[in-house]
């Protein structure tokens, strides 16, 4: 499968950006990694950046195709976890951070995803936001349950109250997993943080993803939001994945090399021409 890779980041109204994503390629396949360290908490930054320590380390260790999606999902979530609560008791002084946590594994022209806090997963398919993961959150909660309309979710006072995440408490989080999704040409798989959703509506990030190029589009969200949220926006982050094609990629073709029957030539050729240089210089002699 060929796909482009759009990434963009802005550190908004904040101090230091406790944000951090990256791409993980190999032969095979691919794992987006984006994670949103708990503000207001110290280490942030160090939980987020655990998380992506421990996706790379799992891609190292690993062969593509991954064997089992959501199991290899799952450990990374697991593995953070522990890590991240490890890497706060080592702290001087010890501190308990957190960070949300989203993972998305693409490989044989299919998708898998986990999540856990309120960083999302989108697949944009034209334009329209065909999947979205739902917030660990206690606004999403209160959503769903009804007792709040969909207007009245962004600027609640709770919003930020994230009911999952990785470290802060030692009960390891409930992730969630999605099952295999096949992927189409143009499809876009977008990871964000917070900062970026919640100034922006899914339509709105649907609509520039499809007019413009990944990079682009994903630096131009994040303009926009950190525009609509002064002078309160948060850390704003976006990783995303575009469909160029389904078709594998072309290898690079073999260098060329002379074959076993080019070198009998060659070897004849020398004998022949050492075997004349010998009779002529016998004849000059006599």
């Amino acid at each position: 499968m060929q796909y482009e890779i759009g990434r963009a980041s802005r550190i908004g109204n904040r101090e230091n950006n406790q944000d951090r994503f990256a791409a993980f390629e190999a032969e095979g396949g691919v794992l987006l990694a984006l994670a949103d360290g708990m503000g207001g908490k110290l280490g942030g930054e160090l939980a987020a950046q655990t998380l992506i320590d421990v996706a790379a380390a799992a891609v190292a260790q690993q062969s593509f195709p991954i064997a089992y999606p959501q199991n290899f999902l799952s450990k990374i979530v697991d593995e953070a976890h522990a890590a991240v609560l490890s890497a706060g008791q080592r702290h001087v002084p010890p501190i308990e951070p957190g960070t949300t946590a989203v993972l998305c594994l693409v490989q044989q022209r299919s998708v898998w995803w986990a999540h856990v806090g309120d960083s999302r997963l989108y697949l944009f398919r034209n334009g329209v936001p065909l999947y979205r993961t739902r917030d660990h959150s206690y606004v999403e909660h209160l959503y769903q349950e009804g007792q709040i309309s969909l207007d009245k979710r962004q600027g609640h006072p709770m919003r930020n109250y994230v009911t999952q995440c990785l470290g802060l408490r030692p009960e390891p989080p409930e992730v969630t997993l999605s099952n295999q999704t096949p992927l189409q040409v143009g499809d876009v798989l977008l990871l964000c943080s917070d900062g970026l959703w919640e100034p922006l509506g899914d339509a709105q990030m649907g609509a520039v993803l499809m007019e413009e190029a990944l990079d682009e589009a994903l630096n131009n969200m994040a303009q926009q939001a950190e525009e609509l949220a002064y002078p309160n926006s948060d850390n704003i982050s976006a990783l995303a994945l575009r469909v160029v094609s389904l078709e594998a990629k072309r290898a690079a073709p073999p260098a060329a090399k002379s074959t076993d029957d080019e070198d009998d030539r060659l070897s004849a050729a020398i004998e022949e021409i050492e075997r004349a240089l010998s009779k002529y210089r016998d004849e000059m002699n006599d």
